[in-house]
């Protein structure tokens, strides 16, 4: 399934919709606690069992999008768009089915498993078109599409929370919530699989530069250069830097001021929650727009190196100012969104537009890396340390010291990137024959 061209006049700025469209449906999938406790109550579930079809679904997000990210190429954003419209509908589905069965297995295999699918398939749909569209300003171009699955736990928590307690927290409830969701989504997703167009050449805006000037990379070429795996390293260290914060947020800035004169509520941590989630979004549109002004890798050096120094300031003195503690965990969520926003403009700068989104796909493993990484690290030493009598923010010294060095390890290989072999490039010719003949094949 093809994406109609576009036709002449068409405006640039409506495929940024349309990219939201699919982006703020499936951010759902960070609101994902809001379920946990009724499942827990209803099912008769441990929090290990009721976090898995999360897990499951953020590994099958990676998986699909590296393994799926060549299709996503090759048919275009609609095709892309459309699967992933009918997996995260059908994951909702089918976990209502589960729910209204007690069946738990169905939940894990539809949130997670096909639900999953539809989460990387459509996160990666909007990222190659939007390049070719916004080849002038790309960063703020994918930083768009890329805030709404930031944004969409704002939607869904509230929503799906006055659902919970409309339609009850039994198993029918929740089964309720369920189909709702997966209806609900269905239509607005759809909203962008009808929006979406691809652009008419290579030069959708005559003063700005074709998405295809300069060195193109295959998909297949670029996993064997060296800067693929610098960038994915980069990426790893600093989702994995705030992760490490947004897992465990709550209690953490709980544990922090615990033993303080001024200690934090339910509802203020709730709250700081939220803020989070708020610099999350704002990271992804503004340090990946400020990246088309500065260049990608200055963007990078501060990503990792304030990051590291905000690190540094809540280990040693966040349990002793609480505005220093929250500042500085509202700027490493932000630099995590941006990171997230302006790696594809990175790919674009380094491999070409030729498939961008193909390796961003590939390259999207690293999240599901950073996903497992992160919170083990931070729950793990928080274990241990309240094992050996610690309490308070002794509880996380080590592992925030732990974050600052992965954060120096991500700078380092962002030093590292340099341009692309010639080797590694498709030679022209065979590149405007791939190009002309998908337009062909896209007019038809």
């Amino acid at each position: 399934m093809s994406p109609p061209v576009a036709p002449p006049g068409w405006s640039r700025w409506l495929v940024p919709p349309a990219a939201l469209s699919v982006h703020l449906s499936i951010g759902q999938a960070y609101a994902w606690s809001v379920f946990k406790p009724p499942l827990e109550s209803a099912l008769g579930l441990s929090g290990t069992q009721s976090a898995l079809p999360f897990q499951l679904g953020i590994v099958m997000l990676g998986l699909s999008a590296a393994f799926g990210g060549t299709l996503v190429e090759r048919n275009g954003p609609r095709w892309a768009m459309t699967v992933a419209l009918i997996c995260f509908s059908s994951g909702f589905l089918l976990s209502a089915l589960g729910a209204a069965t007690e069946q738990y297995w169905l939940i894990v295999l539809g949130y997670g498993f096909v639900g999953g699918i539809g989460l990387g398939i459509g996160y990666i749909s909007p990222v190659s078109t939007l390049i070719k569209w916004f080849p002038d300003r790309p960063g703020m171009a994918t930083g768009i599409a890329i805030m709404g699955f930031g944004g969409g736990a704002l939607i869904a928590s509230p929503w799906s929370a006055q659902m919970l307690e409309s339609f009850g927290s039994d198993s029918s409830g929740i089964a309720l919530a369920f189909l709702v969701h997966g209806l609900s989504y269905a239509v607005f997703m759809l909203l962008g699989v009808l929006l979406v167009r691809v652009p008419r050449s290579e030069k959708p805006v005559e003063s700005a530069p074709s998405a295809f000037d300069g060195p193109q990379v295959s998909a297949g070429n670029a996993v064997r250069t060296p800067q693929f795996w610098c960038l994915w390293i980069v990426l790893c260290m600093n989702v994995t830097a705030g992760i490490g914060i947004l897992e465990k947020a709550a209690p953490m800035i709980t544990d922090f001021f615990k033993e303080t004169s001024t200690p934090v509520s339910v509802s203020a941590a709730a709250g700081f929650v939220a803020l989070l989630s708020a610099a999350n979004m704002a990271g992804r549109i503004g340090w990946s727009s400020t990246s088309d002004l500065i260049g990608r890798k200055n963007i990078y050096r501060v990503y990792l190196g304030v990051g590291a120094v905000m690190y540094g300031l809540i280990a040693l003195f966040g349990d002793s100012s609480k505005p220093l503690f929250i500042l500085c965990a509202l700027v490493i969520l932000s630099f995590y969104g941006g990171g997230f926003a302006t790696i594809p403009a990175y790919l674009k700068d380094l491999f070409g537009a030729y498939q961008v989104g193909a390796i961003h796909g590939r390259l999207l493993t690293a999240w599901s890396t950073a996903g497992v990484l992160g919170p083990l690290i931070v729950n793990w030493i928080a274990d241990r340390q309240e094992d050996a009598g610690k309490s308070g923010a002794d509880l996380y010294g080590l592992s925030f010291m732990i974050m600052i060095g992965l954060l120096a390890v991500g700078f380092v290989a962002n030093e590292l990137v340099r341009p692309v072999s010639a080797r590694h490039h498709i030679p022209a010719p065979r590149e405007a024959a791939d190009v002309t003949a998908r337009q062909q094949s896209e007019s038809a």
